[in-house]
This record gives C-alpha cells, sequence and structure tokens, in this order.
C-alpha cells in the first residue's frame, strides 16, 4: 500500500509540474523573462535589463496583434505572423547585444525555443519582427546612462545625517548612475523627487521613528516576534528576482494569453524600474544615514531622545545605498499600483516566493502586499518610517503617470 500511494504522489508530482511547463512553454514572454532574469542576475541594474527584454517583446507582439500601442517606434508586421517567433526573437537578440559573452548559453536556449514553431512563412516573419522590435529598443536606450560613471562623494566617519558604508563590509554605494539614468516613462529621473526629505534631526518625528526601528529592527530585539523576524528576512532576498520571477508566475496563474502577457511583464518591468531610477535619485540626493550609523552615533544628532548604542546591529546586513527614500517602499508601490490598474482592482492575487527564507507568501490584495513589505523594512532594520512613506508615495505616482500615457490599448473595448 505504501508503494502504491508513493507512486501516486510521484506521479502527482509529475504531474504538478508538467502542467506548469505546459502552461508556461506555449507562452515565450514568460520563459524568456526567466532567461533574461538569469542571463543579468549577477550584473549590476540587472532589472534594467529585463526592462529593455520585456519591452522589447511587448513591441514584436504588438508589432503583429496592433493590440496595444508600442512602446518604442511603431512599426508594422504581418498580420499573420508568428507572435510567438516574433516574442523568442526579440528576447534573443536584446539578450545577445548586452550580453555578448552568453552568446553560446543564449544561442542555445534560442534553437530550442525557435524549434518548437512550425516553419514556414509565419515562423520566418515572426523571427524578423522580433529582429526589428530587438532592435529598436537597443536604439531607442543608446546612452541612456546605463553603467555611467557617476561620482559621488560621502564622508569617512560619521556626520549627522549623512550616509557612510555600513558594517559589516563597509561597502561602497551601490550603482549611483541608477539614480541619473533616462528613465523609461518619467519626464527626468527627478520628477517625483519627494518634497518632504528626511525629517529634522531635532525633531520629536526623528526621536520617535529612531527608537522605533532601534526596538523593532536590532539583531538582538526583544520585541519583535518571531513571525515580524520571518517577515524581515523573507524581503532581504534579492529584490529583482524576487519580484521578476512573481511576474512570470501570475501571468500563469492568471492564464492570461501571449498579448496580455507582454504587456503585463512590459508594465510591471517599467514600474519596478522607473520606480528604482526615482528612488535612487532621491536617494542620492537626499545621503541620509541609515539605522546602523544613526543608532550607533546616536550621541552626535543633537537630539536629547536619541540614546546611542554603539553596539546596535540590524537584523541583516544594511543595503550599500542611502536610506531615505526605501527602495523597496518605490518599488513595490510602483508594483502595487500597476497590479491594480492593469487588472481593473485592488483585489489582485499575488504569490511571492523568497530564496532567504524559502517560503512562499500570497497577498490577496495590493494593500497586503505593501503593508509586508513595509513593516519588513522596520522589521530588518534597514529604514524608518517616513523613508518608507515617501518610497511609496514616489512609487504610485510612477505607476499613475504610466498607466495614463503608456501601453495603452488601442480599442476600447481591450483592457
Amino acid at each position: 500500500m505504501k508503494a502504491i500511494s508513493l507512486r501516486l504522489s510521484t506521479l502527482i508530482a509529475a504531474l504538478a509540474i508538467g502542467l506548469t511547463q505546459s502552461a508556461s512553454a506555449s507562452n515565450p514572454i514568460i520563459d524568456w523573462n526567466q532567461i533574461a532574469l538569469s542571463t543579468a542576475l549577477t550584473t549590476p541594474g540587472t532589472q534594467i535589463y529585463l526592462t529593455y527584454v520585456n519591452l522589447a517583446m511587448y513591441d514584436a507582439v504588438n508589432a503583429i496583434d496592433r493590440r496595444y500601442q508600442q512602446y518604442g517606434p511603431e512599426f508594422h508586421g504581418p498580420g499573420d505572423a508568428s507572435k510567438e517567433a516574433a516574442a523568442i526573437s526579440a528576447a534573443y537578440q536584446t539578450l545577445l547585444n548586452y550580453f555578448p559573452g552568453q552568446a553560446a548559453a543564449l544561442q542555445a536556449q534560442y534553437e530550442a525555443a525557435i524549434a518548437g514553431i512550425p516553419g514556414g512563412q509565419a515562423k520566418a516573419s515572426g523571427i524578423a519582427v522580433g529582429q526589428i522590435a530587438a532592435a529598436r529598443i537597443v536604439a531607442l536606450r543608446t546612452g541612456d546612462g546605463r553603467g555611467a560613471n557617476v561620482p559621488y562623494t560621502y564622508p569617512t566617519s560619521p556626520e549627522p545625517g549623512v550616509w557612510i558604508p555600513t558594517p559589516p563590509a563597509f561597502v561602497p554605494p551601490a550603482t549611483p548612475w541608477v539614480g541619473q539614468m533616462v528613465p523609461f516613462t518619467m519626464q527626468s529621473a527627478s520628477q517625483f523627487l519627494p518634497v518632504n526629505g528626511p525629517p529634522d534631526l531635532g525633531s520629536g518625528q526623528w526621536a520617535r521613528e529612531y527608537n522605533e526601528v532601534k526596538l523593532l529592527g536590532a539583531a538582538n530585539s526583544s520585541v519583535r516576534t518571531a513571525a515580524q523576524t520571518e517577515i524581515a528576512l523573507f524581503w532581504t532576498a534579492n529584490p529583482v528576482a524576487t519580484y521578476f520571477g512573481a511576474f512570470g508566475q501570475l501571468a500563469i496563474d492568471r492564464h492570461l494569453s501571449l498579448s496580455k502577457s507582454a504587456r503585463l511583464l512590459a508594465m510591471l518591468s517599467v514600474a519596478f524600474t522607473d520606480g528604482g531610477i526615482g528612488c535612487f535619485n532621491a536617494k542620492y540626493h537626499f545621503s541620509f544615514w541609515r539605522p546602523v550609523t544613526a543608532i550607533q552615533n546616536g550621541d552626535i544628532d543633537g537630539n536629547p531622545e536619541t540614546e546611542a548604542d554603539p553596539a546596535w546591529l540590524p537584523l541583516a546586513p544594511t543595503p550599500p545605498h542611502p536610506e531615505f527614500p526605501a527602495a523597496h517602499g518605490c518599488a513595490t508601490g510602483a508594483i502595487a499600483k500597476t497590479l491594480e490598474n492593469f487588472f481593473g482592482t485592488p483585489n489582485v492575487k499575488f504569490s511571492v516566493n523568497s530564496a532567504a527564507t524559502h517560503t512562499t507568501h500570497t497577498y490577496y490584495n495590493v494593500g497586503q502586499l505593501e503593508a509586508e513589505a513595509y513593516w519588513a523594512r522596520i522589521y530588518a532594520g534597514f529604514h524608518y518610517r517616513h523613508s518608507l512613506d515617501e518610497g511609496f508615495k514616489l512609487g504610485h505616482r510612477v505607476a499613475k503617470q504610466l498607466n495614463q500615457n503608456f501601453f495603452l490599448p488601442r480599442h476600447t473595448d481591450e483592457h
């Protein structure tokens, strides 16, 4: 009986895997979003490359079925061209342009994917459309500031309110060039620069937020619960891998067509990346100190309500860039509002996997997603409330403008 039960369990597991693979195999948007993630994951600014790829696939598909306005310069392909071939070709050519050192691996994945499409004129036309879409996105983004040398100076010892490298690694600031890039939908990287910067160090607000994160975010906190600790650690996973993996799974879970998958991933990619561009522009503009620096040096901020603790450490190592505003707020705010706009309701079931805790969290509306990401950064000891408030506001503004002006249906009955 045990042997039969084991064989049955194995069969069910295999069937589940097969169904998942089948769901994505017929949708190259999902497959190549994942290939792009694997290709670019160790490259600084990973999300930018994924955005290039998802925009190229989106434009390729819409050059054929013309359901939505293209992102780049408009062009039309044959209406009977294979959209699947176009998406595969667009993604492959885009990745090949930015990652020539991975040409062999990319070619193998391309050949395996394109072989699944029946031969003929539709396939050949689709491949050609994809090549055009990729070339146009690459041309459009040439000179956009990706990887530029952007100088950024900081003190060598603690100064009140000013960012310096943080323990344990004390590494230099990450990717200041991201905040100077040409954005994808914003008028400029600073379009949504927060009007309300970090709180005055002598204020009651600063003291309250300082003491809150000092209490809840300490490595040895006696008040943070086990559940809160799991939430904090869950969100320490690489946010690009975490979110972009979730984007593809959402398209599978919602059984989206190729065209709608392309639009969803393009919109979410741009929301995430423009939220990050605006956020990093603000981070390096305000250059505010992280809790680990502020709390270890609380005696220099001039506020009698902020007692220093030279031994204080956060729950996890602090990300290597200035504190204000919170990048998880910017990104999650942009993603949450884009999900709400795309589906026409805040009640979107959205599951996220974390490589840090190897657990899955499922949210049944975007408010739940935002609330958890918000508190996670306080529980981890990374951020103050005001930084999160302003980060989410920035992300919401990015999503609102994106939804109003980009990726629009060509016909009123499309959504």
